[in-house]
């Protein structure tokens, strides 16, 4: 298989700290901690229930950052549940110079794909069959994104400045994708952006880019609010992306 997206560079490990306060909860499903955020009534809608499966970055769903997304696009109506595949160790609690993350991300690959399965199973049956599921991941949340897009388990799916991910999974995927990207982007680069293009377009895929000039890999994340671009694309890549989930889960 092709690689179309590498797995890591030194920007998945830096950015900014937000500021703001969380409203969501921290909750247990199917085993794995899950910050769960939801809509308030006015915003919640009838049914059937729009979900979105939050696959988060290395910092995990806990990190501030992450969970304000998840409260934004809760605040648009829709429930969100956010897996915490590193069960309590995301990358940021290792700051030491001789921390292995080749290791870390050996060991986090395969807890996150071992849990997938079991955690989505019991969201299903908490939320219920009916509902809308979207995914959206970022950097290494997105080949889980684009796994469940070659399924029937989400009507759409989003990723922003992905890792890991091969040709066959763009080949392979049936479901509605929107891609948010950084003009500098070591992971997810130029060539490797095209190349997802013409996959797209050879399999007449439904799908959406937005790209953002002036920002670099972990920009819809951990993107500095005081830099214009920066802010700019943070808060354009959240908007896209609730709203291509809108599109699909009405």
């Amino acid at each position: 298989m092709s690689t179309i997206a590498h797995a890591h560079c030194e920007d998945c490990f830096r950015g900014v700290k937000h500021s703001g306060d969380p409203v969501g909860k921290t909750v247990t499903i199917a085993d794995v901690p899950t910050y769960v955020s939801e809509p308030p009534s006015s915003a919640a809608g009838s049914d059937p229930k729009k979900v979105v499966l939050f696959l988060a970055d290395v910092y995990g769903p806990f990190y501030l950052n992450n969970q304000l997304i998840q409260d934004y696009f809760a605040s648009e109506g829709f429930f969100v549940v956010g897996i915490d595949y590193f069960f309590g160790d995301p990358i940021y609690l290792h700051p030491e110079a001789d921390f292995d993350r080749d290791t870390w991300f050996v060991k986090s690959r395969k807890q996150a794909t071992e849990a997938l399965p079991k955690w989505l199973e019991e969201v299903r049956k908490l939320y219920g069959s009916g509902a809308k599921y979207c995914a959206v991941g970022y950097c290494f949340g997105a080949p889980f994104v684009m796994d469940l897009g070659a399924t029937d388990d989400i009507v759409a799916g989003a990723f922003a400045h992905p890792a890991f991910l091969n040709e066959d999974q763009f080949r392979n995927l049936k479901k509605p994708l929107f891609l948010s990207c950084a003009e500098t982007d070591f992971t997810f680069p130029l060539e490797f952006r095209r190349r997802a293009e013409d996959i797209l377009v050879e399999q007449k895929a439904q799908y959406q880019f937005q790209v953002f000039s002036g920002v670099q890999h972990g920009f819809a994340v951990r993107g500095d609010p005081d830099k214009s671009d920066d802010r700019w694309a943070k808060e354009e890549s959240a908007r896209g992306i609730i709203d291509w989930f809108k599109r699909f889960s009405a």
